[in-house]
């Protein structure tokens, strides 16, 4: 269903009509939450401004098929997760760019963790830094997919229904995702939590 009340759909709809500025004004807007999202996907810095960047270029480009059907967010989310798919399935076909060595390669920076506050409110101050290497660590554990759902549904505050658009799965799909998600991470993270509580 079209949001009449999402401003970002009406710039966007400025776009279309190839107004640079508002162009400039989404991109200033979602340029750290779009590199955040990817880098939690992608775990390198280097793959994840050029997905960023590729991003920004498809909304560019796909301007004038731009339909008001969704937010904004959902449709530019939507174009970053398939871009980080074929770069995942790029990476599948060579076994020497592995996940697995890219982790390795950036366990330590830790200036690239991105804490998700809205999961998790550590009580211990000296955890803190500890908790956040453990979610993203946990995170990166987590099937492509349920990372996604997760990382969608808490950061970025979106419906189930536009997580789902994004995914490309049903409702109850979409759901189900999250809920293991959830169920996988509250496992992993019991041990460094002050209490078992899960934070929803």
């Amino acid at each position: 269903m079209p949001d009449s009340t999402d401003p970002d759909a009406v710039l966007m709809l400025r776009v279309k009509r190839g107004d640079r500025a508002a162009f400039v004004e989404l991109v200033e807007k979602y340029k750290q939450p779009l590199f955040n999202f990817v880098f939690r996907t992608l775990r390198d810095e280097t793959e994840t401004e050029d997905v960023a960047q590729n991003t920004f270029l498809q909304v560019w480009k796909s301007r004038a098929r731009y339909e008001r059907t969704a937010k904004f967010s959902t449709w530019l989310l939507t174009i970053a997760r398939n871009l980080c798919l074929n770069e995942i399935r790029r990476r599948s076909r060579h076994p020497a760019e592995s996940l697995e060595e890219t982790h390795a390669e950036h366990d330590d920076q830790p200036s690239r963790q991105y804490e998700d506050k809205k999961i998790f409110l550590p009580t211990e101050t000296a955890l803190h830094g500890e908790l956040a290497q453990k979610i993203e660590e946990a995170l990166a554990d987590l099937p492509e997919n349920q990372r996604t759902a997760i990382l969608l549904c808490r950061q970025d505050e979106m419906s189930y229904e536009e997580i789902a658009a994004v995914l490309g799965c049903s409702l109850s799909a979409t759901k189900s995702l999250i809920h293991r998600g959830r169920e996988f991470l509250k496992v992993r993270l019991k041990p460094y939590l002050s209490t078992g509580d899960w934070k929803d």
